[in-house]
């Protein structure tokens, strides 16, 4: 495994750049994959720029960085549960964030100069609730963290927050209403760059944090038992872990909406490829999950539709059999 790491990560690189050039080249407004270059060199037409630099290429950055965090969020969460299933969008928390989106929307006063930077804060304090009333819930003071309760737990609050959404869209006003049901279902709304500017840092201060703890992560995978007996504060170290998912989750949904399964297949694919070890299986996720993002995305807006398809509805078509595979695999 070790060996395969660095060819397994160039070829995913490389997979990415070219679905990213793929996504620059492809849309509505024609583009010539011949002028990419030139264009990126600064030798493109007033139409050319403002096509790559101001629509397609904020899109495609915004769509890496959620896809990669979710990947990191979902790979956390299966380390933690200690089970292939978990996914921020599976267990409620995505639900968790967009009730809070949904409830600022609706009924806060809105600020167009800070609402940007406002909404990932906004929605990492639902889902952060949401994972304190799951994560209590299935705590056991004896054996700690019960992992098969915090799965059933967290789809029981993704479906009461689900509910909840739709009874505090059914009477408000028509716009908001409409943005939040493109929002649910995953339609890529943060396509400025001041969106990449409010999601970066995130990832910026997290990922590195992930990665430093991935030794301890992988302990408890493995075995709680064996985490303690080398000296891992387990519970200290399961709410951080906790935390920074679910502020990665959060992040990536409130700029891309309620986008599910991209946080259950990537840490999946990338631990077939690379083994159980997180320290190398995060990095892997990461490219898979932006891959996956990205290539659901470029589909989704070149689909022969008045507004094409959400990337969140592109991405289930494909997730939700594969969650019943691994469904089925478990049993």
């Amino acid at each position: 495994m070790k060996r395969r790491f660095l060819p397994l990560m160039l070829v995913l690189t490389a997979l990415l750049l070219g679905m990213t050039l793929a996504g620059m080249g492809l849309g509505t407004s024609s583009f010539s994959f011949d002028r990419m270059v030139p264009v990126l060199l600064g030798q493109g037409t007033f139409e050319e720029n403002f096509i790559l630099f101001n629509l397609r290429l904020p899109r495609i950055v915004v769509t890496i960085l959620a896809g990669a965090a979710l990947a990191v969020a979902g790979a956390v969460l299966q380390g933690l549960t200690k089970n292939d299933l978990a996914d921020p969008g599976i267990i409620g928390i995505n639900a968790g964030a967009g009730a809070a989106v949904a409830v600022y929307f609706l009924f806060m006063p809105l600020d167009p100069g800070n609402f940007v930077y406002v909404l990932p804060v906004i929605a990492f304090s639902g889902a952060l609730l949401t994972a304190v009333l799951i994560y209590a819930a299935s705590w056991d003071r004896r054996t700690g963290l019960e992992p098969v309760r915090f799965i059933l737990t967290g789809v029981g609050f993704s479906l009461a927050l689900s509910g909840l959404m739709i009874v505090l869209i059914s009477g408000g006003d028509r716009m908001k209403v409409d943005f939040i049901a493109q929002w649910l279902a995953g339609s890529i709304w943060g396509t400025d760059w001041p969106f990449v500017l409010a999601l970066a840092p995130w990832l910026l201060l997290l990922v590195p944090f992930t990665l430093y703890a991935a030794r301890q992560l992988n302990l408890l995978y493995l075995d709680t038992g064996v985490a303690v007996g080398t000296g891992v504060a387990v519970g200290r170290t399961q709410v951080t872990l906790l935390v920074t998912a679910v502020a990665l989750a959060a992040a990536a949904v409130s700029v891309t909406g309620g986008i599910a399964f991209v946080g259950l297949m990537a840490p999946h694919i990338a631990r077939s490829l690379t083994g159980v070890d997180h320290r190398r299986m995060i990095p892997a996720a990461m490219l898979i999950g932006a891959l996956l993002l990205v290539t659901a995305d470029t589909i989704g807006r070149n689909t022969p539709a008045p507004e094409g398809v959400p990337a969140g509805v592109v991405v289930s078509l494909i997730g939700a059999p594969y969650f019943v595979y691994l469904l089925l695999k478990r049993t």
